[in-house]
């Protein structure tokens, strides 16, 4: 059985007062329940601290695809090890639509992630206008095949893939249960095409407005594995139901 994994992504929220308070609230609440917080860059320090020696990871939200060198204001993911980093977010939406990042760079981020022992979260997914046009498998084959063609399929078994539908992100609008299943159904069998046991133990979250009402009919849905969840991670009795609904 698949196991699976809530990641909490705080994207660019958060304070050193705020963080304490809310590391306090979910550590004893999530003992035992496979999550993670991918938090902003100056934060890893705490979250390390914070949460060492319970059973929630840590992890950022973009690295470099450089290891070292000349590259102001990045983070290798040799920085990140430093921190105790056991995730990173690779090709999130945002990253994609608000800073120009392309398949092939996502892919960069994705081997270079890997190369220094983290597990990448590679985000996939459409816009509303591609969904609308009928395009949302196209969108989402393509975006995984950069990393294939680049990582080869073998390195899917050491990674997790998050399928968020952009226009579900922020917006209060969530792909039902049936329409996020047949988009998570339709990356496990594009890698089952390629690997049959590569897909059967890839990790593939939902990500897009999840909130702890309605958790539980997410992810009882037989390809969602958990959830790469965004404001609902910020309010610690929410992350908990979340956490809890994907572990039951």
């Amino acid at each position: 059985m698949r196991k699976k994994l809530v990641a909490g992504n705080w994207k660019m929220h958060g304070s050193l007062v705020e963080n304490a308070a809310l590391l306090a609230a979910i550590k004893p609440a999530l003992q035992g329940i496979e999550a993670a917080v991918c938090v902003p860059f100056p934060y890893l320090g705490q979250a390390q601290a914070a949460l060492a020696g319970s059973s929630i990871a840590w992890g950022a939200q973009n690295l470099s695809e450089q290891t070292k060198g000349a590259f102001t204001g990045e983070v290798s993911a040799a920085m990140l090890v430093d921190f105790g980093c056991r995730y990173v977010i690779v090709g999130h939406s945002e990253r994609r639509s608000l800073y120009g990042e392309s398949d092939e760079l996502v892919a960069k981020k994705y081997m270079a992630a890997q190369a220094a022992g983290l597990t990448p979260i590679l985000c996939v997914g459409e816009l509303l206008a591609e969904r609308e046009a009928g395009v949302t498998e196209a969108v989402v084959a393509r975006q995984l095949d950069a990393v294939i063609a680049a990582a080869g399929v073998a390195s899917l078994a050491r990674a997790v893939v998050a399928y968020e539908p952009v226009w579900a992100i922020g917006t209060g609008k969530t792909a039902t249960p049936e329409q996020a299943q047949a988009v998570h159904a339709f990356i496990r069998s594009k890698v089952a095409a390629l690997d049959v046991g590569v897909a059967a133990g890839l990790v593939i979250q939902y990500g897009g407005s999840v909130k702890a009402s309605n958790a539980a009919e997410l992810f009882i849905q037989p390809d969602i594995d958990g959830g790469l969840i965004g404001g609902a991670s910020l309010v610690a009795d929410e992350f908990v139901a979340i956490c809890r609904a994907a572990a039951k």
